[in-house]
């Protein structure tokens, strides 16, 4: 792929990375936040933001795509349900609440200077190079698992246009939201300067997932880069026990761009290829937008001081996200931020097991980490 070509993936992805870092870091929008406030303090305040995230969502997808401007629908690598979806998503969420940040919220957490945050992501890496071990073994559970073959959303499985269930779920949600905003419940009280209130955030998270999908043809994602990652660092050690596992030779990532009709391949093994090209930019995107941010608003600084329990939650909580993200396969941005909208099956089962993951999550953190 020449130089040129290169550029309409990795500057756009920069790009969108950037943006994300930047609003969630300004409205401290952390959706494993979300779901530890309802389980630890009853708060549906920051769940309402994502509520409203996947209702806009869904407007602007099925209306980009109802125009023209989305031409791959469903979007790659989404694919049929599985039992383990929900393995996953239950996993993911009893990760996610004990690393205090799922896998975008401790990207830009560790942009802001969380030492915390950083020891997440490592442990993310360390819990791709897991999954890597175990692999045929759970690749074969979600073949016998998997039902309704070939369908990918609900109502491809249901046999009928999309459109009547959107507009029903749109329509809903406007309904609430209306009310929502009418009795105050949509808005807090923010004191720092610059900080965006979370449903805007919200609203412009949904439009930087819309332009995700109109240039690069799928909605945000960075999880098989971590396992990517873990692939590189593993090569350093054990090049041929890296190249012996089946995980890191898969290339599930198979579509062409869009805009410019370039063929994208790629998989988690350690090679450069689109995978590499789109998410690498959007990683780096995020956490310096997020360090942008604070920077901007003169709070950046390294804080690294936390008891020791709090250290071993993140790293064993990143580890676990690592895990489950390989198993369901992807993570909660992924299924909230862009399968939700297209009502992929994948992402309901993967919610159905990220609630009660999330609930497990919080008991554990209330009981032993911040007792």
């Amino acid at each position: 792929m020449d130089t040129l070509k290169a550029a309409f993936i990795l500057v756009p992805c920069l790009l969108l990375g950037l943006a994300t870092g930047f609003v969630m870091h300004r409205s401290d929008f952390c959706i494993a936040g979300m779901f530890r406030d309802l389980f630890l303090f009853g708060s549906v305040f920051k769940l309402r933001t994502l509520m409203l995230l996947v209702a806009c969502s869904m407007l602007l997808f099925e209306l980009a795509h109802m125009l023209g401007f989305i031409s791959i629908y469903p979007f790659p690598l989404f694919g049929s349900p599985s039992f383990a979806n929900i393995i996953g998503g239950f996993i993911f969420g009893v990760g996610m609440v004990l690393a205090g940040g799922c896998v975008v919220g401790s990207l830009y957490k560790m942009g802001a200077g969380s030492i915390l945050s950083a020891v997440a992501c490592a442990g993310l890496i360390a819990g791709s190079a897991l999954y890597a071990e175990i692999h045929p073994m759970w690749g074969a559970l979600i073949t016998k698992t998997t039902f309704f073959k070939g369908k990918i959303t609900i109502p491809q499985i249901l046999g009928m246009d999309p459109l009547p269930l959107m507009l029903l779920f749109i329509f809903g949600s406007a309904l609430y939201f209306q009310r929502s905003f009418r009795h105050g419940l949509m808005t807090r009280p923010t004191y720092a300067e610059g900080s965006i209130q979370p449903w805007k955030a919200a609203v412009l998270l949904s439009f930087i997932g819309l332009i995700s999908c109109i240039l690069i043809g799928m909605p945000l994602g960075i999880t098989t880069a971590y396992a990517k990652m873990a692939a590189y660092f593993e090569s350093i050690f054990s090049s041929k026990h890296v190249s012996e596992l089946a995980f890191f030779q898969l290339n599930p990532l198979k579509y062409q761009q869009p805009l410019t009709g370039i063929p994208l391949i790629g998989g988690p093994g350690p090679r450069l290829d689109a995978v590499a090209m789109i998410q690498f930019p959007l990683i780096a995107g995020i956490v310096f937008g997020s360090a942008l941010s604070s920077i901007l608003l003169k709070e950046f600084r390294v804080h690294a001081k936390a008891p020791l329990r709090q250290y071993l939650s993140v790293a064993v909580g990143g580890i676990i996200m690592g895990l489950a993200s390989r198993m369901t396969p992807a993570c909660n941005i992924w299924h909230l931020m862009g399968g939700l909208p297209i009502l992929a099956a994948q992402s309901v089962l993967f919610l159905v097991g990220l609630l009660p993951g999330a609930w497990l999550g919080s008991v554990l953190l209330s009981r032993i980490v911040i007792k």
